[in-house]
């Protein structure tokens, strides 16, 4: 395959994704690591995206861009799928658990609708419609009250009062990107402040991530790796990213993706 045929596959899966992961695209386009990273070199200087660490994002993506529930909810299906299969494990009859917004969390509550003696507590109406669609005895759902993001979470001073009030055995969170220096990110500050608000109210803090947010940094921070207790993330993770994501976290869970 020429040079300039890899450029306008790459650029149409940046436009597709938003961002790009150097593993991917050796698969995708049957080559080698270095000739992918020799592709993203000239890209880059042309001004077309941004390198990070594993991969590219699309130029004139910002820190604070936030993307919707429905657009996140169709990417790597797969891999969210595998991600709340692993993480639905980690939960008990009768537990308290927190579950913050996003399309992780919302697939997670799919997996532990059914778990009975629940009591959880989201500030998201996506995951809380969830349980209210098979409503089960003796599962209560705790929403939070608050101003709604583009990512379906609610946020602000209510959510944050509300969430301060309560007592988690575990939180489930996702997040917009994850890097060894500034842990779990999001665009939206005020969405950071709920899920603070929730880090601080959890015994057990459970990251569920897929390998695309890997190296990739929101506006404003809400937890430290070295403040969860599992990370569970999907094969795509490259060992490297596995290996330092060790380093913080007590456990890494890789979840096999089916298909």
């Amino acid at each position: 395959m020429l040079a300039v045929e890899r450029h306008r596959l790459i650029i149409e899966e940046l436009h597709r994704q938003g961002a790009v992961r150097v593993r991917e695209l050796t698969e995708l386009l049957d080559v080698s690591e270095m000739t992918i990273r020799r592709d993203l070199d000239a890209l880059a200087s042309a001004g077309v995206l941004d390198k990070v660490h594993g991969g590219a994002t699309r130029r004139g993506m910002l820190a604070t861009d936030e993307p919707g529930f429905e657009a996140k909810s169709e990417q790597q299906l797969r891999e969210k799928e595998a991600i709340a299969r692993q993480a639905a494990k980690l939960v008990e009859p009768g537990q308290s658990i927190g579950l913050t917004a996003g399309t992780t969390t919302w697939r997670l509550a799919h997996h532990v609708a059914h778990v009975p003696d629940l009591t959880v507590v989201t500030n998201s109406i996506k995951v809380a419609n969830v349980f209210h669609r098979e409503p089960q005895p003796g599962v209560t759902v705790i929403l939070t009250g608050g101003v709604r993001t583009p990512s379906d979470a609610l946020v602000g001073p209510v959510a944050v009062d509300a969430i301060r009030a309560l007592h988690l055995d575990v939180l489930f969170m996702g997040a917009h990107g994850v890097t060894e220096d500034a842990g779990l990110t999001t665009p939206n500050m005020v969405e950071a402040e709920a899920n603070r608000a929730l880090v601080e109210a959890a015994s057990r803090r459970v990251a569920v991530a897929d390998h695309t947010k890997w190296g990739i940094r929101g506006l404003s921070r809400f937890a430290r790796l070295g403040e969860l207790d599992v990370f569970v993330t999907d094969a795509g993770l490259d060992p490297e990213g596995q290996a330092r994501i060790a380093e913080h976290v007590d456990k890494v869970l890789v979840a096999p993706v089916r298909g």
